[in-house]
């Protein structure tokens, strides 16, 4: 306890001292020694944070990105995880959000413009697009465009420190039964800025999801897992287009270049499509659980008898005419639903209003236990979690 003190006050020292050589920075908290208000600012949340930046120059440069970051490291504090939420624009949908390391990119989507012939028809998009948290200033930037356009992809972060995607086409909301559909594989070398295509999968594929195994391939090689979608579409009586799901997986692996089909994962009486799919990752990136929701229940993925088995229930029902989003993060899944909830007024003869609120409910698969949350999002429009994109990230 004497060591962890000794070194949390040394990297808060310091940090203070390259404060105060900075021209024009007062004292950080008056009346407190600036290491002492260092670390004390340091462990608050980050919306906290985010407001206080406006206080003094002095509380400005503290809780920028470029300092905060590295102090947290220097004292050994425990990783904090941000959910960030895409809703989806009327134009484009379909995108993907992903994060690697302190770095979130948002990749591709399916643009649907009225004026566009023929109007089932829509186009997808190759932009990409890269946001560093850990910069002091926080700007999208423009990377290069992948090199097949593709929106409904599985893509997740790969070993080399940048993006592989996979699968993928043109399918909007707006016309949900219609688009293009792609097998083809690309990964983003972040070091060389620039696309590489890889083997393509065993045939077209799109609404997939994907994740990366470390070491579930023979010899412990590390694979890209694709799992669900669908590949094809057939008509109800002649006229109705109707999707044909996908209940197998492939895996690609990541020094072999060499696919491996892994079999259906659910016989066709279990359910129609894969859910929504969240994976949980160690603190070296190791995938070690995979979940998917479907319906009202949680399900565990068994790697080595390929099928699912139920894990939980969740605590309230989502009706079926509503959205919801599925993710994981620090170790518990996250179910995200819209509500609206009263909110109160000074006058209590004044009409009560309702505000546009965000539910989770989160399940601890260690602990089995359920706990729910409730916060109130920036916007105040519903948000369609059927087109919106999820990701966390770890600074």
């Amino acid at each position: 306890m004497a060591a962890s003190s000794s070194s949390s006050s040394s990297a808060g020292r310091r940090l203070a001292g390259n404060l105060s050589l900075r021209p024009g920075v007062a004292s950080i908290i008056p009346g407190l020694p600036d290491d002492v208000a260092a670390v004390i600012l340091c462990l608050l949340t980050f919306p906290d944070q985010s407001r206080l930046r406006a206080t003094s120059r002095a509380w400005r440069l503290l809780l920028s990105a470029a300092t905060l970051l590295p102090l947290r490291r220097s004292l050994r504090l425990p990783r904090r995880h941000l959910l960030c939420l895409f809703p989806t624009h009327y134009g484009l949908a379909n995108f993907a959000a992903v994060a690697v390391g302190g770095q979130i990119y948002v990749l591709g989507g399916s643009r649907f413009d009225a004026r566009s012939y023929p109007l089932d028809n829509p186009s997808p998009s190759a932009a990409a697009y890269r946001l560093d948290l850990a910069l002091s200033r926080h700007r999208w930037e423009r990377l290069p465009d992948m090199r097949v356009p593709r929106g409904s992809f599985a893509c997740a972060p790969a070993p080399s420190g940048g993006v592989i995607v996979a699968g993928g086409g043109s399918r909007h909301p707006t016309f949900p039964s219609y688009g293009s559909r792609t097998s083809g594989v690309e990964l983003y070398d972040a070091a060389a800025r620039a696309w590489r295509v890889t083997a393509a999968m065993p045939r077209d594929r799109a609404g997939c999801v994907g994740f990366v195994a470390h070491g579930a391939g023979d010899g412990r090689e590390d694979e890209f897992w694709v799992m669900g979608g669908y590949d094809g579409y057939t008509t109800v009586g002649g006229v109705v287009p109707s999707d044909v799901y996908c209940r197998d997986a492939v895996a690609l692996g990541l020094w072999s270049g060499k696919w491996r089909e892994i079999g259906d994962m659910w016989e066709e009486w279990e359910r129609e499509r894969l859910g929504p799919v969240a994976v949980i990752s160690a603190e070296d990136g190791r995938v070690t659980e995979v979940f998917m929701l479907d319906g009202h229940d949680i399900f565990r993925y068994n790697f080595s008898s390929n099928s699912w088995s139920k894990e939980a229930t969740l605590r309230r029902k989502i009706p079926s005419t509503q959205s919801c989003g599925f993710i994981a993060m620090n170790g518990e899944l996250y179910v995200l639903t819209s509500a609206k909830l009263p909110v109160e007024t000074s006058s209590p003869w004044k009409q009560s209003k309702k505000r546009l609120a965000l539910e989770f409910q989160v399940y601890n698969p260690a602990a089995k236990m359920w706990r729910v949350l409730t916060t109130h999002p920036p916007v105040n429009v519903p948000i369609d979690f059927r087109t919106a994109a999820l990701c966390t990230v770890e600074l």
